[in-house]
Formats: C-alpha cells, sequence, structure tokens
C-alpha cells in the first residue's frame, strides 16, 4: 500500500502557515513531483494554546487513513509530529524531524516566550507550550519510545539558537536507531530561498525522497 507523506509546517503563535513554510520555497512542488504518492501539507491552528489541540486538529488527517503515513515536522511542528505518532503508532512508520527547535535551554525558551506574549499569547498557555525536555510538549521517555519506527533527523546547518546542535544529537542519542541526514538552513529563512546560494531546495527535496522511499 502507498504511504502518503503528511508534512508539518514550523511557527509558534506566529504568522506561518503550510503556504509559507512549504509552498512558497517550492518544497510542496518538488515533493508531489518526485514522489508517486499523496503529499499533505495542512495548517496547524496558529494560536492553539496546548498541543493536544494541535495533534487533534491534524489528526483528524491521520483517522480516516488505514495505510501507512511518513511525517516530516519541521522546527516546532517536530512537537506535533512526534505527538500524531505516538498517537497513531499503528499508522505512522517513519518520521523526519527537521530543524527540530530547541527545547531544554532556558534562554531560548525566555526569548520565545517574549514573543509569544508579545503576539497575544497568554502566559499560561505560553509556559505550557514551552515545558517538556528536549523537545517542547514532550516527554524524554516518550522520545526514546520511537524507536520502534524508522526515524531521521536532519539539522539546521548552521545551527541558531532557536536550532542548536545539541537538540539533533540529543534526540540521536534518546531514540536508537534514528539517523542524521544533511542539514540545511530552516526553509522560510532567506538563507534557504538565497538564488546565489548553495540549491538546498534541490537537496532538501531529494533527502526527504529518499527517507520517504
Amino acid at each position: 500500500m502507498t504511504a502518503a507523506v503528511l508534512l508539518v509546517h514550523g511557527g509558534l503563535w506566529e504568522a506561518m502557515d503550510a503556504e509559507a513554510f512549504w509552498g512558497t520555497t517550492g518544497i510542496t512542488d518538488g515533493l508531489r513531483a518526485a514522489l508517486d504518492t499523496e503529499v499533505l501539507a495542512p495548517d496547524r491552528p496558529r494560536c492553539a494554546s496546548r498541543w493536544d489541540a494541535e495533534v487533534e486538529a491534524l489528526g483528524e488527517q491521520l483517522a480516516k487513513r488505514s495505510g501507512p503515513v511518513r511525517i516530516v515536522g519541521a522546527s516546532n511542528g517536530c512537537t506535533v509530529a512526534v505527538l500524531l505518532a505516538l498517537r497513531f503508532p499503528g499508522l505512522v512508520d517513519r518520521l523526519l524531524l527537521a530543524w527540530p527547535a530547541t527545547g531544554d535551554d532556558a534562554a531560548a525558551n525566555e526569548r520565545a516566550r517574549a514573543g509569544m506574549v508579545g503576539r497575544g499569547c497568554p502566559s499560561a498557555a505560553a509556559d505550557g507550550l514551552l515545558a517538556g525536555g528536549i523537545l517542547r510538549g514532550v516527554a524524554d521517555d516518550e522520545v526514546a519510545s520511537l524507536e520502534r519506527i524508522r526515524v531521521a533527523v536532519l539539522p539546521s546547518v548552521p545551527e541558531n539558537p532557536s536550532h542548536q546542535r545539541k537538540t539533533v544529537d540529543a534526540l540521536l542519542r534518546s531514540i536508537r536507531g534514528s539517523r542524521e541526514l544533511a542539514g540545511c538552513p530552516e526553509p522560510p529563512t532567506p538563507a534557504f530561498r538565497d538564488r546565489n546560494g548553495p540549491p538546498y531546495l534541490d537537496q532538501l527535496v531529494r533527502t526527504i525522497v529518499e527517507f520517504v522511499n
């Protein structure tokens, strides 16, 4: 049975959606052209007050499916991707955590909290969303339980305060059998879009296709 691919974009209480993250950067079209399967790119709830609300919303994309699904999570969307894999253990058989947002760093969380509250997020909701271990919203023992499926981690290259190398290393240590894929800048950033820079789009699409297949 052909596996579907679910793309979970990044962002946390900010003006980000699937079109801005995957669409305008050419990733969705690139994957649909290269893969003989369905590529889903839904919007995450923009102002959810808890991670469960995001899982419930995106879970509607999976609940009606009987075949395998491969999930690609990005940045803070890695939290949603992991929680979906835990919610649908018989359905999700591969998981790619791309540019995972650093969750166990006080300075990174303080910056994220200030930005979220400044954009209207209630303080209590911000604290709840930022709580967790290696990844926000996920306990480290839950991360470790992902060893039952194929997991890969794609780092931000170069790293930055919100997407630190130590998070990639912690995930690779925690999830037995996981592997690292070739990294690149996160898609919405100018570095990824730079037409005069390396062909990150082609590299990323090729990397995702190889992992999905």
